[in-house]
């Protein structure tokens, strides 16, 4: 009998492996065919410059173009509305106030400075959910890469801003504000080259920050990036005053800086420092 009932386990064992290995085939061709696909916005709206999700209600996400206003989506991704074609066309930020997912914050002027790009016209916020909007200040920056909000307390706002492209302006670096965007004060500036490429808060103390710094200029013939004012900095006031960081980094002139906090782990910071990549003359690059 246990001879029996050892011959019929292998035989079992043997039909399940083999219907695992047969399920395994018909999974790997099931899937192989799967491509990713554009799920929207669905008329042109070029290039995708921001987007942020509502983390209580994912459903609800906002995308910003780079030429193409603002979309919202309330069903996950599967169909869109524009909310700010009233305003600039071209986005660089978006922030949703983490307390209040109607409340969002829009930086105009997408910060990835190619030959194609646009500006924007400073920021604005909406309280009702992208239903109507009010300009914050910030005009002549130009360029908005990315606002920062402080989680426990919602009208102190960072924004770093870019700037102009293709002249020097001393509105550029990053700004502060403590009264939900009434006010602002340039608290991190380099100089009138030197734009703000990226800014992030410890999620766990709101007093620590750190932000990029990037020194650039587009010509009609030429693209200059990096330089001396490129770099990466650190406050541990809020954002009041800051400091550079320099240990574990590249040596020499830097490029491009972005800089993001682990929220697992708020101590593990990752940055990133592209290499300076100076004047090409006689060349328009696209990038």
């Amino acid at each position: 009998m246990s001879k029996n009932w050892r011959a019929t386990a292998c035989l079992l064992g043997g039909l399940f492996a083999a219907a695992a290995s047969r399920a395994q085939e018909i999974d790997s061709s099931m899937f192989a065919g799967l491509e990713a696909r554009a799920i929207g916005p669905a008329v042109m709206s070029g290039r995708i410059a921001a987007i942020d999700a509502v983390a209580t209600y994912p459903l609800t996400i906002y995308v910003g173009s780079a030429s193409g206003g603002v979309w919202k989506s309330s069903d996950g991704g599967i169909s869109y509305k524009p909310i700010f074609d009233e305003h600039t066309m071209s986005i660089g930020a978006i922030k949703i106030d983490p307390s209040n997912p109607k409340t969002v914050w829009v930086g105009t002027g997408e910060s990835w400075t190619r030959n194609s790009t646009s500006y924007g016209d400073g920021l604005y916020k909406t309280t009702d959910g992208g239903d109507s909007w009010q300009k914050l200040g910030l005009e002549n920056s130009e360029r908005i890469a990315r606002i920062a909000i402080n989680p426990k307390n919602t009208d102190t706002v960072w924004v770093c801003a870019t700037g102009r492209l293709w002249s020097s302006g001393e509105e550029r670096g990053v700004f502060k504000t403590t009264d939900g965007g009434k006010t602002w004060k340039k608290t991190l500036y380099v100089d009138a080259d030197t734009g703000c490429s990226d800014i992030t808060v410890d999620p766990q103390d709101p007093r620590i920050l750190y932000a990029g710094t990037w020194k650039f200029r587009r010509t009609a013939w030429s693209f200059s990036s990096g330089g001396k004012g490129s770099g990466l900095w650190k406050s541990l006031d809020g954002g009041e005053t800051w400091k550079p960081l320099t240990m574990g980094l590249p040596a020499g002139e830097k490029g491009r800086v972005a800089v993001a906090v682990a929220p697992s782990r708020p101590s593990v910071e990752r940055n990133v420092a592209l290499p300076a990549a100076r004047s090409f003359p006689g060349v328009l690059p696209s990038c």
